[in-house]
């Protein structure tokens, strides 16, 4: 009992410290007492209870009065006050290594099938894309913006074969130099960001498709889109190079045996290492899917508002999947991964995630068919 507290936290390496005066208790000492905690253990900050705690003589710890600064195998603690002290170890809710490594599987083998199904499908649109065609009449402006939902679909595609290939890389090219493992990261972080950002994409122009009523004219519409998806997301991530460049390099994911030997190597990749990125790249994504929510919510109702055959419900329901997927509501996921809910999201998170590039390709090959189809009976007829 004496080497836990109330949250069942370890102490490292089982070490406890005793500094007593005999003529009674030393507190509020104007020059701190220092203590080194030395160890050989792969040990992550924030598992760390933050100071040496001294201790009550029933386990119940208490970090007051106590500093803690981490150096390589080291633990320093400076305190204004005399007793016990030792350095207490969270229970994080981390992986195991096998969920690691199981997760790490899935994800190499859902990006590699999505940047595959990505490629083909753009260079199907590339190669079978008409040629010679001959001028059309002037058309309305929802008939320009069907026009153009093929080209954000495309985008989007590329988006995501980026981001694939960059986060298969990232894996990859973990264990290389610094400055290589620093451009992966940030390649990384731009498909990322773009990708969300063709999502947002695709939400607004399905928002002026279905729901905008007046016949409102947005010029060089396509191309304030790129320069919304492409471009602010490339000019932040090349801004935080210039001014910030630690911001990128290698990242450490840590496991339930984090705390154990050296000779067990964490898992690395290259990504942020900076914690104020991360928190922005959050609230970036939040931002967005909140928005795609929103627009997904508002198709839904518009669909059952105009649903009148029975038969027409299974279309419907395939509709909004197709939609979810092309909208990346699944990547809401990441903001349920604590307690109970993190290995399970982990999972679903990564299986819906890594094969949405699949997911969407077919969309299209199906979107593409039914159009065609379409157009081979008009014709007929």
């Amino acid at each position: 009992l004496f080497l836990q507290d109330a949250h069942n936290s370890s102490v490292l390496n089982n070490d406890v410290l005793g500094a007593f005066l005999q003529s009674g208790p030393v507190a509020r000492l104007s020059r701190p007492v220092e203590i080194q905690f030395w160890h050989d253990m792969v040990l992550v900050s924030r598992s760390a209870l933050g100071s040496p705690a001294g201790a009550g003589g029933t386990g119940n710890w208490s970090r007051d009065g106590c500093e803690t600064t981490h150096r390589e195998g080291t633990v320093i603690c400076h305190c204004d006050h005399l007793t016990y002290f030792a350095v207490l170890l969270l229970p994080a809710a981390t992986l195991s290594p096998a969920q690691l490594a199981s997760l790490t599987h899935i994800t190499t083998v859902g990006c590699s099938l999505s940047a595959a199904a990505t490629l083909c499908t753009l260079l199907f649109c590339c190669f079978s894309a008409p040629t010679g065609s001959p001028p059309c009449p002037p058309r309305s402006f929802r008939q320009r913006l069907r026009d153009n939902t093929n080209r954000i679909h495309m985008h989007l595609l590329a988006a995501l074969l980026l981001l694939n290939c960059s986060f298969l890389l990232s894996t990859l090219l973990a264990a290389s130099t610094e400055g290589l493992c620093r451009g992966i990261a940030a390649l990384l972080h731009a498909a990322l960001l773009c990708a969300l950002a063709w999502m947002a994409a695709e939400a607004f122009h399905l928002l002026l498709l279905l729901v905008k009523v007046y016949n409102v004219y947005i010029q060089h519409y396509l191309l304030k889109l790129c320069l919304f998806a492409w471009g602010l997301p490339t000019l932040a991530v090349v801004a935080v190079l210039v001014f910030k460049r630690d911001t990128y390099g290698h990242c450490t994911i840590s496991t339930s045996e984090g705390h154990r030997n050296m000779t067990i190597v964490p898992s690395t990749r290259c990504w942020l290492t900076s914690s104020t990125a991360h928190y922005a790249t959050l609230c970036y994504a939040g931002l967005i899917l909140l928005f795609n929510t929103l627009v997904l919510g508002r198709v839904v109702m518009i669909l059952r508002r105009i649903q009148q055959q029975k038969g027409q419900a299974r279309k419907d329901w395939v509709t909004v999947l197709g939609l979810t997927c092309l909208l990346g509501t699944t990547w809401g996921l990441a903001f349920f991964s604590f307690g109970v809910f993190l290995v399970p999201q982990l999972y679903l998170f990564t299986i819906l995630n890594s094969l949405q590039g699949l997911f969407a390709c077919l969309w299209y090959v199906s979107v593409h068919r039914r159009s065609r189809l379409s157009s081979i009976s008009n014709t007929s007829r």
